[in-house]
């Protein structure tokens, strides 16, 4: 059996309209014209010439945002903060990416905000809805004088839309958020659930171009049980969404395996509009939850502006020889994270030794 599972990006293209193609070639063509307000932005000279750069660059982004609003009006299976929440909510959600963004934000605060995303994400995707009936959280407290206390709390009572979820970890990058998610999950559950995990090792051929990347899926370094996907709610969460092609892939796998989730959600902060369009035109019964849509690809596939390596913010940069593994990952993390996800991390644990030991 070949190890190695690989998709192109040719086939994924195949996925996309006629009506998708004519909205990504307009969008290219505005960005176009963005970048070269960029250049002479960056360039300097009179302040009065980079201030009407800047309301060129700002009156293009707006006129994109139009156009990605109205795409995703079409296409129910996108679903966007800024234009699925009211309108209050959208400083928030800007609020975040920016500081995501920007290249002065560290590790620790890129993981405090990557959080709040999540957090915002969940709230999108879950509890929306105020005709969910509702659950009682009874807590007790640290006061007992003259007697112990307790406090009622009252939460939506979601748990038949998350108590049959697998969270889908495409690894690295999308190792913290998926914990993140689950953990959300564990406390909205009034069976306190914690997901199963499956855990696939996946990357792109980044020698190669947006127009004929490769997506290569390693069986050997993936953890996961078939049968535990049957029928479930898979969920992934990546913060970033270039392409679509890594999940595409994993999820085209499953079913050429027999597997027939009954739903899959995708939670990411940032995605290009191409990525989810591929994704939601390739995948049955998928919805793609973002909290920022970026408007086109490079010839390199990076989302475009972006904010950079996602994963590298988040976890670190590997070493060229010596590449961490899983564990070596989450021991990285240390012991606030560790602490903090400690239900998570031991259903990672389970799902890594128990492939291992058989």
């Amino acid at each position: 059996m070949n190890s190695k599972i690989i998709m192109k990006a040719e086939d994924l293209d195949g996925y996309l309209t006629d009506k998708d193609n004519e909205y990504l070639a307009r969008m290219d063509a505005l960005y176009e014209n963005v970048m070269k307000s960029f250049q002479m932005i960056e360039n300097g000279g009179f302040s009065s010439t980079i201030a009407n750069e800047e309301k060129k660059v700002i009156s293009i982004f707006d006129e994109m945002g139009h156009i990605m609003q109205e795409i995703c009006s079409n296409v129910p299976q996108l679903q966007v903060f800024s234009f699925a929440t009211p309108e209050e909510s959208h400083a928030e959600a800007s609020r975040v990416i920016a500081k995501l963004r920007d290249i002065k934000t560290g590790h620790n605060e890129f993981l405090y905000y990557s959080q709040r995303a999540y957090e915002m994400l969940f709230r999108l995707a879950y509890t929306t809805n105020h005709s969910d009936n509702k659950n009682y959280l009874v807590v007790k407290t640290p006061v007992n004088n003259p007697v112990q206390n307790y406090a009622v709390h009252k939460i939506p009572d979601i748990d038949y839309k998350i108590e049959n979820t697998v969270m889908c970890v495409m690894l690295r990058g999308a190792l913290l958020p998926s914990m993140i998610m689950s953990k959300e999950i564990e406390e909205y559950s009034s069976h306190g659930y914690v997901t199963p995990f499956a855990l696939f090792k996946i990357k792109r051929d980044d020698t190669k171009k947006e127009n004929n990347m490769e997506y290569v899926m390693d069986l050997d370094k993936s953890f996961f049980d078939l049968e535990q996907l049957q029928d479930k709610d898979l969920i992934f969460a990546d913060p970033m969404n270039a392409t679509g092609g890594s999940l595409v892939t994993v999820v085209k796998y499953l079913e050429h395996n027999g597997i027939k989730p009954r739903s899959i959600k995708f939670f990411n902060v940032i995605a290009a509009l191409k990525g989810s369009l591929r994704v939601v035109r390739a995948l049955d019964n998928c919805t793609c939850y973002t909290l920022w849509m970026d408007p086109v690809l490079n010839a390199s596939a990076y989302i475009m502006p972006g904010l950079g390596d996602a994963g590298d913010r988040l976890n670190g940069k590997d070493t060229e020889y010596t590449p961490r593994n899983i564990l070596q990952l989450i021991a990285d993390y240390g012991s606030n994270i560790t602490g903090l996800y400690r239900s998570q991390l031991r259903q990672i644990e389970n799902t890594v030794f128990s492939k291992k030991n058989q």
